[in-house]
């Protein structure tokens, strides 16, 4: 009688084994086994981190082994169980294998195919057909869009992470819980004390040192020693957390009637101003989005401002970016002045504090939560709603959708919800952050996330003319190691743009993007579908990137930039000047933010600055979803890649001050989970 050897592995996670009845059973092209009981309770098979092997004997040969059936069915109580994958030898001295990566929860059964990664058009027997329109059927029950505030992208359909399907939750949910975090935090960096006191201002600019954890010869310290200089101020323009808002600017706005007069003496070349930028010299970041978005008013007590500024940069003969003009608001006039390197110390410096805050609130809710979290959700809904296990795309794609919709779900539950942690530090807080998405839609476009073409757009593509721009330098070659894995993994399973073109499922993952995730908007840019090789690797490449790189650089510097509160307030709670001439050293201590709400802002920039325990780097795929030779000598290819930018990053950054390795591969996740 013929016999089957099935090897089982369960997970290493925390209660990821199980002590339920657990049934198998074969299924083939020349018939079905009968029902195997593999487990049942105290047996002490199927233990966390378990590889248990068992004997399948069957009355006649089952042919080629298409599905494997597994069955849980409960003892006593709810005992999840984490199943990594199922080996088969066959009677002929031939291994199978089917991966599974998923937990199998109260009395489910679950049926899996074997690894090998197969396009619809390639199932050509009913069975596997149907299995295949079953579990999507199934995945789009599960997976719901839903609103959470007009005008945004759709996201997940869940109030609370429990609510979540078992398999996107996080192993361990106090591990993100934000709350306990951010408490942690400020235990860990001995903040606590301060944590209450709302409306108590600081003494001075050496006041806040006794909330800043000093950790030698590193970015955090530099930035507190160095954060009033020009250069400091110009430079995380191009290295800082939020790199993406700088371009160069070829004609001055109208709305920042700069005149050659204030600026003169900032100028190096010898040349007028309208030369200086017709030469490339002078860059521009304008704030507009933040103009006529409402403050923070959920404490009656402190009443806080926000700002719209337009700051005008200059390259000086060192290639050091450096400013040297700011208007606070959008609107020219005698009450809204343009200051000046020029102006009295504490005019100039009170100006620059203001753009750092209007920064920061564009960073927290556009760079970050829009760009990077909400994006990376569409993408995973639209993957697991429409890309069977089976498929090759939703094998490459899955490692970087791990715990993205959890997080994101713990966000609006806890983090950026009404009275969330949100409203407590920042002026953008109660409300004033939903309105700043529903404003930056309109700017989010695909050419906008496909990183090489946005920095071209802005005029940032120089390396000769912007030689220190380590996040354009790093990310263009992040993107094209991505891209070209995506190109490898595509050309082994597309064989011509035609095949591209009849994927059905890959067509509906890319209208979903379309309809749901970017609400139908075809002024985004984004594609109904995607008819050619090159443009999926493009799509695919701008996935990837979105959810690991792009997220890398703008989240793990927080700590580094925004500790030291000055650079980086969270909130103001003084207006902004509206003439020349009057501020002081207690007016800018009296506009920061105030004990209670530096110490939460605090205890946020380092607990979001923190990778996962367990964290998966960029190119780290220890779950095999692919079994193919060919995509794991792709997998090893871009692995080399990776290796070799980590090692051009860490030789640039030697006995640097101001080291820059967001975007060094050994330190991007895969995916945003944090």
């Amino acid at each position: 009688m013929p016999s089957y050897t099935v090897t089982v592995a369960t997970g290493s996670q925390w209660f990821a084994g199980t002590d339920d009845y657990v049934y198998l059973s074969l299924e083939g092209s020349a018939g079905c086994s009968e029902r195997h009981l593999l487990d049942k309770p105290f047996y002490n098979d199927f233990e966390r981190g378990a590889v248990d092997s068992y004997d399948v004997t069957v009355e006649e040969d089952l042919g080629e082994i298409q599905l494997i059936k597994i069955e849980k069915r409960k003892y006593w109580y709810q005992d999840d169980w984490y199943l990594k994958y199922i080996t088969v030898k066959t009677p002929v001295g031939d291994y199978l294998e089917f991966p599974c990566y998923r937990w199998i929860t109260d009395e489910k059964e679950v049926v899996l195919r074997d690894g090998r990664a197969k396009l619809p058009q390639d199932d050509k027997t009913q069975i596997l057909k149907q299995h295949r329109r079953k579990e999507l059927e199934s995945r789009q029950k599960t997976y719901r869009w839903k609103e959470w505030h007009p005008g945004f992208p759709l996201s997940m359909d869940a109030h609370s992470h429990s609510d979540l399907p078992r398999d996107i939750q996080f192993d361990n949910e106090k591990g993100i819980d934000f709350i306990l975090n951010y408490s942690k935090a400020m235990e860990n960096l001995y903040v606590n004390r301060f944590m209450h006191m709302f409306q108590s201002s600081w003494s001075d600019f050496a006041d806040f040192e006794r909330i800043f954890v000093r950790i030698s010869n590193t970015i955090s310290e530099y930035v507190m020693q160095h954060w009033k200089e020009d250069f400091m101020f110009g430079y995380q323009f191009l290295n800082g957390c939020n790199p993406v808002l700088i371009r160069r600017c070829t004609e001055i706005p109208k709305k920042l009637p700069v005149t050659m007069d204030m600026v003169e003496c900032s100028l190096e070349r010898n040349l007028t101003l309208e030369e200086e930028v017709k030469q490339g010299n002078i860059f521009i970041v304008d704030y507009e989005l933040l103009d006529g978005v409402d403050a923070n008013k959920t404490d009656p007590c402190t009443i806080q401002y926000l700002a719209a500024p337009i700051c005008l940069l200059y390259k000086n003969l060192e290639n050091k970016i450096v400013p040297i003009a700011i208007q606070l608001g959008q609107k020219p006039g005698p009450d809204n002045p343009i200051f000046l390197p020029s102006d009295a110390t504490y005019d100039w410096l009170l100006a620059k504090i203001w753009v750092r805050s209007s920064d920061f609130h564009i960073h927290q809710t556009v760079t970050h939560l829009l760009r990077t979290h909400l994006v990376s959700e569409v993408f995973s809904i639209a993957m697991f709603r429409q890309l069977p296990a089976v498929h090759p795309l939703f094998k490459l794609l899955m490692p970087h959708m791990r715990f993205t919709i959890a997080i994101n779900t713990k966000a609006r539950e806890q983090l950026i919800c009404e009275c969330g942690l949100f409203d407590k530090a920042n002026a953008t807080g109660g409300g004033g952050h939903v309105q700043m998405v529903q404003k930056a839609m309109k700017d989010l476009t695909y050419s906008s996330l496909c990183f090489p073409e946005e920095i071209k757009a802005k005029g940032m593509d120089s390396k000769e003319d912007i030689p220190y721009y380590y996040y354009r330098d790093d990310g263009i070659k992040v993107w094209e190691a991505i891209k070209s894995f995506a190109e490898d993994v595509i050309h082994i399973y597309y064989e011509s743009d035609e095949v591209v073109c009849e994927d059905v499922e890959l067509q509906a993952f890319i209208k979903d993007i379309y309809v749901y995730g970017m609400r139908g908007v075809k002024a985004s840019g984004f594609p109904k579908m995607i008819r050619t090789r090159e443009k999926l690797a493009e799509y695919l490449t701008v996935v990837i990137f979105t959810t690991s790189a792009q997220h890398a650089a703008v989240n793990f510097g927080q700590y580094d930039w925004c500790s030291w509160i000055p650079n980086a307030p969270p909130t103001m709670r003084r207006p902004p000047p509206t003439e020349k001439g009057t501020v002081t050293i207690e007016q800018i201590v009296e506009s920061l933010p105030d004990r209670g709400r530096s110490c939460w802002h605090l205890g946020a920039v380092w607990a979001l600055s923190q990778f996962q325990d367990n964290e998966l780097f960029l190119g780290m795929y220890p779950d095999e979803h692919f079994v193919e030779k060919p995509v794991k000598e792709a997998m090893a290819k871009f692995r080399k890649n990776l290796d070799e930018i980590v090692n051009v990053i860490t030789e640039r950054n030697k006995n640097k001050k101001l080291p820059y390795y967001y975007l060094s591969p050994d330190r991007i996740p895969n995916s945003v989970a944090i």
